[in-house]
């Protein structure tokens, strides 16, 4: 874990290839990313920030489920929700708790899932990677919604955004 530690430390915002890294599986690691954004290993939170960022950057969806992936391993995770939070929004561009800007668009579509009568909004981080917005930025993100049928409408940062509702 040393080399991955010198790593965060040396290129804390780099973006890598995960999903051209094909490795084959390796087995898992003790790692739980709980609904409240915690990263735990065996059990106990990981408090080096850095750790957790390159982590979070090293982290893919794929058929085995949530992984760490490296161009020579692959190590199964467990999520208890989602693996992100999108903890604020200005205007249309809203931050993960990993503080990545995420521009409301095509590549970041926003999607609200219905599980009974909770409404929980997701974005999409990366890939199949999504965030759930807390329940402060939820709230926030609904002052400006407007109810038509199947769908919310929303404005934000002067733009109208239609965020389709699906049935969890």
């Amino acid at each position: 874990m040393n080399g991955w530690l010198n790593e965060a430390a040396r290129f804390p915002d780099k973006d890598y290839p995960v999903e051209s890294w094909q490795p084959s599986l390796c087995g898992a690691i003790d790692i739980l990313i709980r609904r409240d954004g915690v990263w735990l290993h065996e059990g106990r939170p990981i408090t080096r920030p850095a750790l957790v960022r390159l982590f979070s950057k090293l982290l893919r969806r794929d058929a085995e489920g949530y992984v760490l992936v490296t161009p020579a391993e692959k190590l199964t995770l467990r999520v208890e929700d989602l693996p992100f939070r999108i903890v604020d929004f200005e205007g249309s561009v809203f931050r993960s708790d990993q503080d990545d800007p995420l521009p409301l668009s095509a590549d970041h579509p926003l999607v609200i899932d219905v599980q009974g009568e909770a409404w929980l909004p997701r974005l999409r981080v990366r890939g199949d990677l999504w965030g759930r917005l807390t329940r402060a930025c939820t709230a926030r993100l609904f002052e400006t919604a407007e109810m038509d049928g199947g769908a919310v409408r929303v404005e934000l940062g002067g733009q109208r955004f239609e965020i389709p509702v699906v049935s969890a």
